[in-house]
């Protein structure tokens, strides 16, 4: 992942001072174990060509609290020019990002040079044209080179008479819309630098609502009046409190499997249910594991201790057999389609629990969203309320268990609600 920036003309050594990086020296710096490094490959009195590029630690991609989401439980997801890679670089480019070199070169501050940026892979599901519409407003010549003949990857050339400021400052906002998933949480922080870095330009973009919408992620954590704010009542918040009102009132529940169970928020809830015995959170991911133990330590006055346990869906394991309820809260969406009639044949016929609980994302409700793509980047599908309907049934091969299903969240007349649950209870055999 890297950036380089191209000048021509009169005065281009003066960018050298805005960046406040010495030609003469390579810029070397570990960013939570990943390595920036930022090198000037041309410098003369007409010609300034630099480079900032990242080499990522793959380990520190995974380990450690500096661990980036760059999987969410399973599938690894190509490390490309994003907003990850801003995050990186952003202590590096501050001098230049925020306009404020030594005194004696603020004046260039404000020049514009002819610059030429190029940024890249970008990996995006926006088309070219899309991408166009971003930069063109602004006064940039866009040039884009596809890597693969699906143009996901990406290469931009963005062209411009500009300042070094204004067009970081562009980068900085762009870059996350482009990039199909943000890899850090959003908060009021976050709002507030999208704001200051938009100052002057983003109220009159005429993507103004798209490039808002997409650097946060969902309607809901922006108003229309452009000014953002976070959500109050969160979805996954919806969803786990569901799930903990319907096990209380199954009549078994002294066992319970959260399979899929992250970061331990969901098991932590569950472990102050009246009569839960048993409690393992299963995870495949050490990192989210680390991070639960610490949650459930903190637990008071709970029922039962969630039991941190390494699982994953693809093997068996027969300490989840015969539980009374398991639990897949937002799980199988990032599973391939294909390879889910087993996973359920595990789960229904070999694990066999008293209740299983799915809930995955209604694709009709992305409408409501304004979405033209999944919700998350690792999603590998996403389906109708029908189709969910059909598929559990279809999943039901012995028909040993009885479905129903419901919705979490606000409910549209004609798209129904965000999250999708279906109830799988066990019948009642008669001897």
């Amino acid at each position: 992942m890297q950036l380089t920036i191209r000048a021509k003309g009169e005065n281009v050594k003066a960018i050298s001072y805005l960046l406040s990086k010495n030609p003469n020296n390579l810029y070397e710096r570990r960013v939570r174990e990943h390595l920036v490094r930022l090198v000037y490959h041309e410098f003369t009195e007409t010609n300034l060509a630099v480079t900032i590029f990242v080499t990522p630690d793959s380990l520190a991609l995974v380990q450690n609290d500096y661990a980036l989401d760059i999987t969410h439980y399973i599938n690894d997801r190509e490390f490309a020019a994003s907003s990850i890679f801003l995050s990186l670089i952003r202590s590096a480019l501050g001098t230049a990002l925020n306009g404020k070199p030594k005194e004696a070169y603020s004046e260039w501050v404000l020049h514009s040079f002819a610059f030429e940026f190029e940024v890249g892979p970008i990996a995006s599901t926006m088309t070219n044209e899309e991408i166009s519409d971003l930069f063109e407003p602004l006064g940039y010549t866009v040039s884009i080179e596809a890597i693969h003949h699906q143009q996901r990857a990406r290469f931009l050339t963005l062209s411009a008479d500009i300042t070094l400021q204004q067009a970081l400052q562009h980068l900085f906002v762009l870059i996350p819309v482009l990039d199909d998933y943000k890899h850090y949480f959003i908060d009021q922080l976050e709002v507030d630098k999208l704001n200051r870095y938009g100052e002057g330009w983003l109220a009159t973009h005429p993507m103004k609502e798209v490039i808002y919408k997409k650097a946060l992620r969902f309607s809901h954590l922006y108003a229309k009046s452009t000014i953002a704010k976070p959500s109050t009542n969160s979805l996954n918040t919806l969803r786990y409190e569901k799930i903990v009102e319907t096990i209380k009132q199954l009549p078994r529940k002294s066992s319970i499997v959260d399979l899929g169970s992250g970061e331990g928020k969901l098991s932590s809830l569950l472990a102050y249910i009246e009569g839960v015995e048993d409690l393992l959170a299963v995870e495949p991911s050490e990192i989210a594991m680390k991070k639960a133990l610490k949650r459930f330590e903190a637990l008071e006055g709970v029922s039962v201790s969630p039991t941190p346990t390494w699982g994953s869906l693809f093997y068996y394991d027969a300490r989840l057999q015969h539980k009374d309820v398991i639990v897949l809260c937002e799980v199988i969406e990032h599973i391939d389609e294909e390879r889910l009639p087993k996973i359920m044949s595990l789960l229904l016929t070999q694990y066999s629990p008293q209740t299983l609980i799915l809930t995955t994302p209604n694709a009709e409700y992305n409408k409501v969203y304004e979405l033209n793509t999944l919700r998350h980047n690792d999603h590998r599908f996403e389906w109708t309320r029908e189709q969910f309907q059909e598929w559990c049934s279809t999943m039901n091969t012995h028909e040993q268990y009885e479905l129903s299903f419901t919705g979490i969240g606000d409910r549209h007349e004609l798209y129904g609600q965000p999250t999708q649950m279906c109830i799988f209870r066990k019948k009642e055999m008669s001897l």
